[in-house]
Formats: structure tokens, C-alpha cells, sequence
């Protein structure tokens, strides 16, 4: 395999993908607001990639002139979320920037808001038809999983039995990094085996027990790849308890104040971080685009930065771990 450009020696250093359509994520706001009601609905309350995000639409939503409020279901559940958006469409804002917790579920209930007049703006996650909404903005989440895979490899160059800690399908982003890392497994012609997709159903308790089911069930695994927050949790909970820290290399999509801790631990070996906060910015200035004339772009995806021991007390390291508060 050949020698990645994240990694120098056994460090992993940052890579940042570029922002598609030549968008600029500090491009400068909107002249003509005047006072629109922007309702940003979580995917989850809680957790660090969206109060981070939160922390970018509230900054960009006072920089161009707009009120905010923001809503969020206690778990990453569509049949929780749904009703949020239904009394949140209910109060008649002007936009409404949303994570859909299922790209089937809440299909319907945001083209119903759209059909109101509502701009939408989807962030991070998104649904099967989203030609309604005004711009869906999100990480490469495909290229992330692959590069998951890369970070994996390099630092278990012997190869061998990896496993998968998703969240549950259906959800647009995690699918995608799940599929990344599995084309990348399969890619690798057999020198590493994709023993089990495991889904975590975003408990961090679920999935440390199902890490330390598949260590016991595989003595021989070499790394455990956790596509969101609370899989990662669940995963560097289950490592440790196995006894395995540092034996069973970990790469964790996201990057909470739990999974810095982690990663300075050394029971987990490197995090996938994304871009909320630019996201959430990004979401803002698409809303407000839309509300007064300007044009709009349809797909934006923005990049991430690999965090390892080596770069996470660095100012770039700082800077891509997520926030507990704004």
C-alpha cells in the first residue's frame, strides 16, 4: 500500500477537503436582512458536533441580521424528531436548517414544510429526494470512511480482521462512511477482513458491548472503525474494558471533548473530525440567500482534519475539536 500523505513516519497530520462550487465559507453576509426567524432543529441535544454547529448558525445568523432558535430531539430517533418539526413549522419561520434523522422518515414532513414557503436547508444529514430544500451541506462522508480505513492500515500495516461500528441505517451520513470503509476493506484484496457491521443505535452502551463481543469473538482484531460520537464512546469504553488499549487500533469519526480525552488515553488512535461550525455557517448564509434574492448553492460539502496525538494540542488540533458550549 502506498504511503498516505496524512501520515509522516506514525503520525497522521491534518487533510482538509476544499468547499465544492468555489463556496467560500467566509464569504461575506447578506445585505438585506431584516430580522428573518431562522428555527435550527439538532439532530440530537447534547451532543458536541451540534452544539458546535449551533455555535456557527448563531454567529453568522448575527452577523447577517437574523433570530434563531434551536430545537432537538434527546436521541437520534425520527419518530422524536418529527414532532419537533411539525410545532417548529407550526411557529412560521422564515427558514428552518435541519439534520433528518432518517433519510426515509422525514422525507415527507419537510416537504410538506417546504411547500409552505419555508426555506430548508439541510445540515450534515439529509433525506432521498432533497431537490426541496435550498442547499444540503455536509462532509465528503464517503471520502471519510475510506480514509478511516487508510488510518487503519497505517497504523496495523500486518493487516487483519477490522470491524464496523455504525449507528443505524437509514441515516444518510453514517451510511456513507459505512460504505466507505467497507469499499476500502474490500479494496485491500483480502489483507484485511471486515469481520461484522455492527450498529451502536447511537448508545455508547450498546456499542461497548458489542465491541467487547466481537473482541472475544475475534482474539485477532486489529481495528474498529466508529463512524459517529457516541458509537466512538461506546467503542474506546468496550477496548479498554477488553484490555486491548493501544493493541486495537481505534479511528473515531467526530471529535467531543470524551473522544479527545480518549485519544490522549491512547485507547483511541486517531479522530476523523468534521467541520460543524462551518457547516453551520454555510447553513446561515444559504437560508439568508434564499430569503432575499440571492442565489444559492444547491450541494456544499465541506472537509475534515485527522487529529492524532501528534497535532491534538497543536493550534489546528484545538481548533477542529468540538465545542461544550459557544
Amino acid at each position: 500500500m502506498k504511503q498516505s500523505n496524512i501520515v509522516k513516519k506514525s503520525a497522521i497530520t491534518a487533510l482538509s477537503l476544499g468547499v465544492v462550487a468555489g463556496l467560500s465559507l467566509g464569504m461575506a453576509p447578506g445585505a438585506n436582512a431584516a430580522g428573518e426567524k431562522i428555527a435550527f432543529i439538532q439532530g440530537v441535544m447534547g451532543d458536541g458536533f451540534y452544539i458546535t454547529m449551533g455555535c456557527g448558525v448563531n454567529a453568522q445568523a448575527k452577523k447577517m441580521g437574523a433570530t434563531v432558535t434551536t430545537n432537538g430531539p434527546a436521541k437520534f430517533d425520527a419518530t422524536l424528531q418529527k414532532p419537533i418539526l411539525e410545532a417548529v413549522v407550526a411557529t412560521n419561520p422564515d427558514a428552518i436548517l435541519i439534520a433528518p434523522n432518517d433519510k426515509v422518515a422525514m422525507q415527507k414532513p419537510l416537504e410538506a414544510a417546504a411547500k409552505k414557503g419555508i426555506k430548508i436547508v439541510l445540515v450534515d444529514t439529509t433525506v432521498n429526494k432533497p431537490s426541496f430544500a435550498v442547499s444540503e451541506i455536509s462532509s465528503n462522508n464517503y471520502k471519510g470512511g475510506q480514509q478511516a480505513f487508510e488510518a487503519i492500515a497505517l497504523l496495523a500495516p500486518q493487516g487483519g480482521p477490522v470491524l464496523a461500528m455504525g449507528v443505524k441505517p437509514g441515516i444518510s451520513t453514517t451510511d456513507a462512511r459505512d460504505q466507505g470503509f467497507a469499499d476500502a476493506v474490500k479494496a485491500s484484496n483480502g489483507k484485511y477482513t471486515l469481520v461484522s457491521q455492527e450498529y451502536s443505535l447511537n448508545e455508547p452502551a450498546v456499542a461497548a458491548q458489542l465491541t467487547t463481543a466481537a473482541i472475544a469473538k475475534t482474539p485477532g482484531l486489529v481495528g474498529v472503525f466508529a463512524s459517529n460520537l457516541f458509537s466512538a464512546e461506546g467503542v474506546a469504553t468496550g477496548v479498554k474494558q477488553a484490555g486491548k488499549e493501544g493493541v486495537i487500533k481505534v479511528v473515531s469519526f467526530d471529535a467531543g471533548p470524551d473522544q479527545v480525552k480518549a485519544l490522549k488515553a491512547g485507547t483511541v488512535q486517531a479522530l476523523i473530525a468534521q467541520q460543524p461550525y462551518q457547516i453551520g455557517v454555510a447553513g446561515v448564509q444559504q437560508a439568508m440567500y434564499a430569503l432575499t434574492g440571492k442565489k444559492t448553492t444547491k450541494k456544499i460539502t465541506t472537509g475534515f482534519t485527522i487529529i492524532t496525538q501528534a497535532n491534538v494540542d497543536t493550534p489546528l488540533g484545538k481548533a477542529a475539536q468540538y465545542r461544550a458550549k459557544c
